[in-house]
Formats: C-alpha cells, sequence, structure tokens
C-alpha cells in the first residue's frame, strides 16, 4: 500500500468535507439526535388528570384522596358527579382516571369482606393506560396499609414488599432512553456521512478519476472512510458530554470497553454506508436508502423502547442479526451495571461487532468495482 497516494487522497477528502460544509452535519447531526429524543421520549407518565367520586366520605376513601394529592403522578380532582358525568369526561378527554369508590367502602374491608373499586383509565395509548394503572394500584395499596397499621387490625394476610430497582434506582427516562441513543446516532450519522462518498463521485462524474488511476481498490476505501472515521471518532467524547452532564446518566463501568465497543460500531456503521454508496448511483436514494436501513431498525430492535427479551420470532430474530443491539448492551453497561469485560456476554458481543466491521468493510470491497459498469 502505498502510503503517499493514501495521504494525498485523504487530504482531498478532508478540503471536500470543509469546503461542501458536510463537516458541519458531522457533529451537528448527532447532538440534535441526541437532544431531541432525549427530552423528547417520556415512558413515565405524570400529573395524570385523575377524578374520584368518594361515594364513602370514610377515613379510607380520604387516605386514598391523600395519596393521590400527594403524588407527582396524578393531578386530582373530587367531585359530586354521577357516574354517567364522571365517564363521559373520559370520553370529551378531560379525565385520564377515574376511581369509583363504593359507599360502605371502609366498612367492609374492616370487616374481612371483599370490596372494589371501580377504575376506569383512558386507553387510547395502551402503555400509558398500564403505566398509569400501575401508579393507581399502588396508591391504593399504599393507602391500605397506612390504615391497618394505623388501626392495628390484621385486615388480610399480607406479604410486605421491599423493593428497590437496580441501576436506575431514580427510576429516570433518561437514564434508560439516553444511552440507547447514543447507539441510534452513532449508526445513523456515519451511515448517512459515507453513503455519499462513493455515489456522490458517480454523480459528479469523477468517479472516472478512480478507475482511470492506478490506486487500488484498498487504498481509495481507507482513503474515503479514514476522515470520517476521524472525524466521527470525536462524537464518541461530545456524546459521552452529553449524557453525562447535561442528562446526568451515571457511568459506572469502563470507559475502555465504552470507548473501544464504539470504534467498533462506527466502523459497523460506515461499512453499512458504504455497501450503500457502492449499489446506488444517486446521492438521494442513497440517503434515504440508509435512513431506511438504519433509524427504523435502530428504533424498533434495539432495545430502547421494547426489550429484547420480550420479542418473539421474527422480530427476536431480526434484533438479533442487526447490529445496534449488541452495541447497546455494552453501552448500557458501561452506563448503568457497570460489569465490564468481566462478563462473557460482553466479551461475544464486542467479538461479534467486530466481526460485523471487518465483513461489512470486506463485502464493500468486493462489490467495488475498478471499472465502468
Amino acid at each position: 500500500m502505498r502510503l503517499s497516494v493514501v495521504r494525498a487522497y485523504l487530504l482531498k477528502e478532508l478540503k471536500e468535507l470543509i469546503r461542501t460544509r458536510l463537516i458541519i452535519m458531522i457533529y451537528l447531526l448527532p447532538t440534535m439526535i441526541l437532544l431531541l429524543f432525549g427530552y423528547g421520549i417520556r415512558l413515565e407518565v405524570t400529573h395524570a388528570r385523575t377524578l374520584i367520586l368518594d361515594n364513602d366520605q370514610s377515613q379510607l376513601s380520604r387516605l386514598m384522596i391523600d395519596e393521590f394529592e400527594h403524588s407527582k403522578y396524578f393531578d386530582t380532582q373530587v367531585l359530586p358527579l354521577s357516574e354517567t358525568e364522571a365517564l363521559h369526561r373520559i370520553k370529551q378527554a378531560k379525565t385520564d382516571v377515574l376511581l369509583i369508590v363504593p359507599s360502605s367502602f371502609e366498612r367492609r374491608i374492616l370487616h374481612g369482606q371483599r370490596s372494589e373499586i371501580g377504575v376506569f383509565v383512558d386507553g387510547a395509548f395502551p402503555l400509558r393506560a398500564t403505566t398509569i394503572e400501575s401508579y393507581v394500584q399502588g396508591a391504593i395499596l399504599h393507602a391500605a396499609s397506612t390504615l391497618a397499621d394505623r388501626s392495628g387490625k390484621n385486615l388480610a394476610p399480607r406479604i410486605t414488599l421491599n423493593q428497590r430497582a437496580l441501576f436506575n434506582q431514580a427510576m429516570r427516562d433518561a437514564d434508560a432512553i439516553v444511552p440507547g441513543l447514543i447507539g441510534l446516532v452513532l449508526l445513523v450519522a456515519p451511515a448517512i456521512l459515507s453513503a455519499l462518498l462513493i455515489v456522490k463521485e458517480k454523480e459528479r462524474g469523477t468517479i472516472f478519476n478512480f478507475y482511470a488511476s492506478p490506486l487500488g481498490k484498498g487504498e481509495f476505501l481507507l482513503a474515503k472512510l479514514l476522515p470520517a472515521f476521524g472525524l466521527h471518532s470525536l462524537n464518541i467524547f461530545v456524546l459521552f458530554l452529553w449524557a453525562t452532564w447535561l442528562f446526568q446518566v451515571p457511568f459506572r463501568g469502563s470507559f475502555a470497553l465504552y470507548w473501544l465497543s464504539s470504534e467498533l460500531y462506527i466502523l459497523v456503521s460506515l461499512g453499512i454506508g458504504l455497501l450503500v454508496s457502492i449499489v446506488t448511483r444517486r446521492q438521494i436514494v442513497a440517503v434515504i436508502l440508509t435512513v431506511i436501513i438504519t433509524i427504523i431498525p435502530g428504533f424498533l430492535y434495539s432495545g430502547i423502547l421494547m426489550p429484547i427479551s420480550s420479542m418473539k420470532g421474527g422480530s427476536y430474530l431480526e434484533a438479533h442479526l442487526f447490529p445496534v443491539m449488541y452495541y447497546n448492551h455494552l453501552v448500557y453497561d458501561t452506563f448503568l451495571i457497570g460489569q465490564g469485560l468481566a462478563s462473557p456476554r460482553n466479551l461475544l458481543y464486542l467479538g461479534i461487532l467486530a466481526l460485523y466491521a471487518a465483513g461489512l468493510l470486506l463485502l464493500g470491497r468486493i462489490l467495488l468495482r475498478k471499472e465502468l459498469r
């Protein structure tokens, strides 16, 4: 390999990135994606509009109302409405959850009899509805436990749970979303840039300089990809800074593992864009195809919004065929868990990323032709 030729081509690519201002996109696009989605995706439900019909007016019902009124998850109103009027408020989108406390509710509970509370939740958005239901159940059970402690009566055989959430004790959305977004950003941005590297030469006709020169395919690809790889490597540290400083995500693992896996992942992303750039002839087609290949699987099969373990059939298989799942596992480990290289799974996933990178770049070199088709 002639390093002097590679260096000349490399300098030409850097000047081209600066002249066309693509270098701005290299750093602006990842930051925009992280900020927009980091602040925009929220799985936690707060300030759910709650209406309570208290037909019991008892100590237990007042305890339950206090639980709802002093919780950030509910904006509570207690109104003297009929059940029909209250249900109609849900249809009018004025209420998210309705609780109907029946008369003689406390008396039946204290006598060991079964009683029911009517809970109606707006289920237009199933995930939000399920979350609200769990909040309502927790508030009611906590109120019943408080009444039992005050009265000294054994209302029912009870098991006290001492719960603790591991790795994300505060249950913050940012801790769950932002590390996964780093995987999405480092998949999309390098792939889009590398998808333009060769196809723009085809569109402008300057690819004939490569066809007519003694430059080898390996030298050509190295000169093309090395500037993109070096520039995007800086984003590893930029995204780390945004995650830990701006979003206050803890970092408990090995920074060396985070850096090494990110570098391999950037090579994977560049390999995906390279293949797109080789098989397409127009820049707009290359960009659209790259966005489809990266963003859709990056969201659906990365574990950001849905656990991989809950997938079945084709979706489970596709998640394991796409590299973002392996990288996200490593990123979540470095930020939240901290097992590092002591985990055999982390070592396995690191090896899989290395195989992906080598395979995609080798395939790109094979498919690249030094002749006019």
